[in-house]
């Protein structure tokens, strides 16, 4: 018996720790910056809004192809972003923030200004799930990314990460295929970003451009700053 004040903060805040802990794979584990991260809740959201309110996908469907959608366009983006480091793969990420805000505010076919709405809840059992329901599938889901990354620390992939974020030159020379592994760092964060736009756009049940702007960016990245970047609980805490 949680009241649905209660019950909001808590999906709200297990959003957040899911957005926090696929910027954490990039910019903790893999050691790249990113400024514009909410882009990739965005293109998330605005997926799993189209599939659901246009083609008349169900949430079960929408949701893992908002995750998909987010990685592969993200993958487009991370190759030439990666030609650049430091304060200018900073300045390029920042932009392509922008980038995507103002595509969402300005082309009609995602609603302009005006944004989305008529996103529900997803059904079950001939019935739409209570919000209760909701924050246990969203933690659930959570709390299987989290042992994937568990396990993906221990793996080679992990190692790979932890040598470019210490010395990327060294990772190189040492034979660690730097530019592959960079951009799967970028591949799985935008898409677990897409994954959490997702379950954004459901629970909001409407969403507009200014949802996925600079400043909640920079949310995103101060919460793991502040919880221990690079580390796997610190970005759920932060």
């Amino acid at each position: 018996m949680i009241s649905g004040y209660l019950i909001t903060i808590l999906i709200t805040v297990i959003i957040y720790a899911m957005l926090a802990h696929s910027l954490n794979i990039i910019t903790g584990h893999a050691g790249q910056i990113s400024l514009g991260h909410a882009a990739f809740l965005g293109i998330g959201a605005y997926t799993s809004a189209m599939l659901y309110t246009e083609a008349g996908f169900p949430f079960w469907l929408s949701v893992p192809l908002s995750g998909l959608v987010a990685g592969a366009i993200g993958a487009l983006l991370a190759i030439p972003c990666l030609r650049v480091r430091d304060d200018f793969l900073a300045i390029t990420t920042m932009g392509i923030g922008f980038v995507a805000e103002a595509v969402f505010l300005y082309t009609p076919f995602f609603g302009g200004a005006m944004g989305i709405g008529g996103i529900n809840l997803p059904n079950w059992f001939g019935r739409e799930m209570t919000k209760s329901e909701y924050f246990l599938l969203i933690l659930l889901v959570f709390g299987f990314l989290l042992f994937l990354d568990h396990r993906m620390g221990r793996s080679w992939i992990g190692l790979a990460w932890a040598s470019i974020r210490e010395d990327e030159q060294a990772a190189g020379a040492m034979g660690v295929d730097v530019v592959r592994f960079k951009v799967l760092a970028f591949i799985l964060g935008s898409a677990i970003a897409g994954l959490a736009g997702g379950f954004y756009a459901h629970f909001l049940t409407f969403i507009m451009p200014q949802n996925f702007g600079f400043g909640q960016s920079i949310v995103i990245l101060c919460m793991v700053v502040f919880g221990g970047i690079g580390t796997r609980w610190g970005p759920v805490l932060g």
